[in-house]
């Protein structure tokens, strides 16, 4: 049996199917919070949560491999780095140990560290060192920025409203990364012992400044219309502001900040070398593939934002 926890997420969604295909017994640790539980074949979605070790207890009966893909971070439901990307990952290791797992694939972030200015990064290398600690058999995947998030965040909104908007000034390069191309090597890590003790960093193939990453999508959709900016100096005074009543959304505007003003770009040389066979696919076939009815039918190309 293999578990996936964060199995509803921009990697789980992809990671399932691959998962239920290859003929395993496929579980999932959901919260459900939407009422929209997964439907993939062949894969039994268990209701718990991530901060009760009750529940994840009993997720872990009969379960070989666990592939750990939970994140607080986005989205409206998020419940913060330091209760789901540190604590949470410290619970579902420690049932692991109590349940005699044989391995866990814990999914990271590409230059994960302790002093790392943004603090999803810091709590992603926490849970890392637990994981380490653990004495459990793992694998460690580092991947960059998912472009299947950020066209969510970005992309989605020019398409379908004609205006978008970006955090910063959005010229600094960071690089974006194809969830299915991750999946695919996750899916490997998990059948693979030689990668056992192993930390697989995922880079793809592209380094884009926010303001490239919305002209990739224009290029694939057509779609035209306005894009504005949150100025950095008021994202520092947003995220000051908010962090004694909104910590989860201060945290996430905090991010931004580090986001136009970091190195977040990467090179995908080690990891194509390594895994030649999975595609390193560029973001502007992710854009065609996920808009394509729009691509294809101009007339519903919104051309200016709504007045």
């Amino acid at each position: 049996m293999i578990l996936v926890a964060g199995g509803t997420g921009t990697l789980g969604r992809s990671l399932l199917p691959l998962l239920a295909a290859s003929g395993e017994p496929v579980r999932i640790l959901t919260r459900g919070v939407d009422g929209a539980l997964p439907t993939t074949p062949g894969v039994q979605v268990v209701t718990g949560d991530i901060r009760d070790a009750a529940s994840v207890d009993a997720a872990m009966v009969g379960v070989r491999t666990v592939v750990s893909a939970i994140n607080g971070f986005g989205g409206r439901e998020a419940l913060g780095v330091r209760v789901i990307d540190r604590d949470g990952n410290a619970t579902l290791v420690d049932a692991a140990v109590r349940a005699g797992v044989e391995h866990i694939v814990l999914i990271s972030i590409l230059g994960a560290s302790d002093d790392h200015p943004m603090e999803l990064f810091r709590m992603k290398a926490a849970a890392e060192a637990h994981l380490k600690a653990s004495g459990l058999h793992w694998t460690i995947v580092r991947p960059t920025a998912y472009q299947e998030t950020w066209l969510e965040v970005i992309g989605r909104p020019l398409v379908e409203t004609g205006r978008t908007r970006i955090f910063g000034r959005g010229r600094n390069p960071i690089n974006f990364v194809s969830a299915d191309d991750v999946a695919q090597i996750v899916e490997q890590a998990i059948v693979d012992p030689s990668v056992h003790g192993a930390t697989i960093e995922i880079a793809g193939p592209e380094n884009l400044s926010f303001e490239a990453f919305v002209e990739v999508v224009r290029s694939g959709t057509g779609a035209s219309g306005s894009v504005s900016h949150v100025p950095l100096p008021m994202l520092r005074l947003m995220s000051h502001l908010l962090r004694p009543i909104k910590p989860v959304l201060a945290g996430q505007v905090a991010a931004a900040v580090v986001m136009n003003t970091r190195d977040m770009t990467a090179d995908p040389t080690e990891r194509l070398r390594r895994f030649p066979s999975v595609p390193c696919t560029p973001l502007g076939d992710v854009v065609r593939r996920r808009f394509r009815a729009v691509a294809d039918a101009p007339s519903l190309r919104p051309t200016s934002a709504p007045r």
